[in-house]
């Protein structure tokens, strides 16, 4: 399937893996660049010398196309930036931010720049500083996220912009690639189904976690910091929630979330841990590799997209 992401970032399928602290490591990104899609690495709040770390052990393990999702709020965003461009990485997704003041940078240097978005008003400011297309990212979405649901904002964000807008939120499958298809986007970003995926270095507990979510088992902790983070219910939201409805302080609530996803993803606590998933893990039954899962997904929507 050909659309102007794959051509934009030379992959075989318009699937980008989403940029998931902790997760999105070098084995998780080559294995969704071998398969087809744009694997990703998350520099999230990493020392800039562990992501350079991170991008060369990619390439030991792909010659696809690959890129970084540099966090904008992390105090060490401009040392990432200058790594992306010194080890020829040429995609970058940005969140948390207005990636401008890189952006003369990276694009001096042949980078493709997408920001991840949750609002027009966004996408049209990042579209006028010069990105080459969005991720349009619905509340439907694990970890951190806006208000609007991803039914709502793709087509908004299509309408208002001419560059190419990749859908994510609540995508797992290929009727929620075709979905995304109909609503005008030109490729979708998963996230949650990529955290199971057989190269995931996910503990096993999370991934299982995922696996046997229902789907009324996804919840908003932080709404009162305004800072909402999408997770999987368990006795830490629990304990977050009672805190907010009491009045705590936001050092109070971030002091009980300290290393709580470091928590779930590497040492398996799915109880006290941030278990960060989308309302889609209902959907998700089973351990896949990346490459079933993308070709799962392309088999299913052409299918669909071909009725």
């Amino acid at each position: 399937m050909k659309t102007r992401i794959t051509e934009l970032l030379g992959i075989e399928y318009p699937i980008i893996q989403g940029g998931m602290a902790w997760v999105a490591e070098h084995n998780l990104a080559a294995a969704v660049s071998n398969a087809g899609g744009l694997g990703l690495i998350a520099a999230a709040s990493a020392p800039p010398e562990v992501v350079r770390e991170e991008i060369r052990k990619t390439k030991e393990l792909t010659d696809k196309p690959f890129g970084v999702n540099v966090m904008l709020l992390n105090p060490n965003a401009e040392e990432v930036a200058h790594i992306v461009v010194e080890e020829g990485v040429k995609v970058v997704t940005t969140g948390a931010g207005n990636p401008g003041k890189f952006m003369e940078l990276w694009k001096e240097n042949g980078v493709k720049v997408i920001p991840v978005v949750a609002s027009v008003a966004m996408a049209k400011m990042m579209q006028r500083g010069g990105a080459d297309a969005v991720v349009a990212e619905g509340m439907e979405s694990g970890g951190h996220i806006g208000s609007a649901t991803t039914m709502t904002l793709v087509p908004q964000i299509v309408d208002a912009v001419s560059i190419p807008v990749i859908a994510a939120g609540g995508i797992a499958d290929g009727r929620g690639f075709a979905a995304a298809t109909m609503l005008g986007a030109e490729g979708v970003q998963m996230g949650t189904a990529f955290v199971v995926a057989k190269e995931s270095i996910v503990h096993e507990n999370y991934k299982q976690r995922i696996i046997k979510a229902k789907d009324i088992d996804s919840e908003i902790t932080g709404m009162s910091t305004g800072h909402p983070i999408r997770v999987i219910r368990n006795k830490m939201t629990k304990e977050y929630q009672r805190k907010e409805k009491e009045g705590a302080s936001f050092e109070e609530l971030e002091l009980l979330t300290l290393g709580s996803l470091r928590k779930a993803v590497m040492d398996g606590d799915v109880v006290n841990g941030s278990v960060m998933a989308g309302q889609i893990a209902g959907m998700i039954k089973e351990e896949q590799t990346t490459k079933e899962i993308i070709e799962n997904v392309m088999k299913q929507a052409k299918e669909l997209l071909n009725r």
